[in-house]
């Protein structure tokens, strides 16, 4: 017998119902007082209760009980919560706590809980110093089969057995998602994750809106006209692996801020910076695809004669990159041509562009745009499009960190590797939504 036959039931109507007689009445509810019945039990009981469709109780009576229920697990849930922050904190020039989770907190690197007392999120280098894996290359001292940790920035694909080979990744269309403030090229596009080695997409080549839309006021009777043609290219490309190594010392490599140091400010920056450079300038073929020398993209350039300053060629191309009917929403640029705008001055020695010189890190804007900066952009040139209407960045697996004393004759220099790598491609599928400039060059 469950612990609610126990309790007195409740949800029967006056009169002999009150009694128990009414023949109808199979399910009642139960008044779940004192605490012999978990909350959890609880809720599992009005739950059973509300997704039965032969209950003929009082319906607004268990409707109350289940928010009731409700209220009291969230309460229970914050409880725990602020508990957890509270034992995780420790003022300034307090002693650490004694053992317990507080003092491992405070230890290991990536281990600081959040406002919540929740640890936060991974980074490469966190996940790689707490592994297993290189605890037990450690224990051996650094001696013997390579020591691997792998963490994924993206989901792993399918993983398939050797009798069933991986299937190609089919984009079944164009799906774009709001867009956000970015930091690299690479965070301006559409990201998405491939289960396969091979990505096939399918590329409009239909040109302007002028070229195929044919709509038209039609008379009552008369035949509509027809909008064409669509012109579409299959695609298919493989995605491509970046990757690069370092050498690091053992005494370096058993220093978690030493190894972590090596992972984010050597290893992963120089990754994130290749994946800049592809996604403008990659060849397509032993590269990966670059939106900057896929056919069909928008030009821009000043007439010839014309000097006009980068700030005014900057808007005059994204009215070209809005008559083609894809609103851009970012611009890249090199650095230098960003200085050139900023510090544009009219006769009266006054800056054209508004900034604010003191908060570096106030998001850079201009005729409305997102500005990335990048030295991965040609001095003298810019993209300028709408990034997540026109390509997706389609990636096989995020950052995997890799490391051996396997090598060549470092194991005699009694010196280490430590290898990041990423695969991925992009898939340019609207090439009217990219505008290349070419600014003029300066008198």
């Amino acid at each position: 017998m469950s612990n609610f036959a126990k309790v007195r039931p409740i949800g029967y109507r006056k009169g002999r119902a009150a009694c128990g007689e009414n023949p109808k009445q199979r399910y009642p509810i139960y008044a779940i007082k004192g605490g012999a019945p978990t909350l959890l039990e609880q809720r599992d009981e009005v739950a059973r209760l509300l997704a039965d469709e032969n209950f003929n109780g009082d319906v607004d009576e268990l409707l109350q009980r289940a928010d009731q229920i409700t209220a009291q697990i969230d309460q229970a849930n914050a409880r725990a919560s602020r508990l957890r922050a509270l034992q995780g904190s420790v003022p300034p020039g307090d002693p650490q706590p004694q053992g317990g989770g507080g003092q491992d907190q405070r230890q290991q690197p990536g281990m600081q809980p959040d406002a919540d007392g929740n640890p936060h999120p991974l980074s490469v280098a966190e996940a790689f110093v707490r592994s297993r894996a290189l605890e037990t290359f450690r224990e051996r001292g650094f001696r013997g089969e390579s020591g691997a940790v792998e963490f994924r920035a993206a989901p792993s694909g399918t993983v398939t057995t050797g009798t069933q080979p991986q299937q190609n990744t089919r984009v079944p269309g164009i799906i774009p998602q709001n867009p956000d403030l970015p930091l690299l090229v690479a965070n301006l596009l559409d990201r998405q994750t491939s289960d396969g080695t091979t990505l096939e997409y399918m590329r409009d080549t239909s040109g302007p809106v002028s070229s195929w839309n044919n709509a038209a006021v039609v008379a009552e009777g008369a035949d509509k006209p027809k909008s064409g043609p669509f012109t579409f290219d299959l695609i298919s490309t493989s995605l491509k692996t970046v990757a690069h190594w370092v050498p690091i010392t053992r005494q370096a490599a058993d220093d978690n801020s030493q190894l972590m140091g090596y992972i984010n400010g050597r290893l992963t920056y120089g990754l994130e910076l290749k994946l800049d450079r592809e996604i403008l300038t990659g060849n397509g073929t032993t590269q990966m695809q670059g939106i900057l020398t896929t056919s069909g993209i928008g030009t821009y350039q000043p007439p010839s004669g014309n000097t006009d300053a980068k700030l005014i060629t900057v808007r005059k191309a994204k009215t070209q990159g809005e008559l083609a009917m894809y609103p851009p929403d970012a611009i890249v640029m090199n650095p230098v041509d960003w200085q050139d705008i900023e510090l544009d001055t009219d006769a009266n020695g006054q800056f054209r562009v508004i900034t604010t010189v003191t908060d570096s890190g106030a998001p850079m804007r201009i005729w409305g745009l997102t500005v990335v900066t990048s030295v991965a952009m040609a001095s003298g040139t810019a993209l300028l499009g709408g990034f997540r209407m026109g390509a997706t960045l389609w990636e096989r697996q995020g950052i995997t960190i890799l490391m051996t004393d396997s090598h060549a004759e470092l194991f005699t220099a009694n010196t280490l590797v430590v290898l990041a790598e990423r695969r991925a491609n992009v898939a340019v599928h609207t090439p009217q939504a990219f505008v290349k400039v070419t600014f003029a060059a300066l008198p």
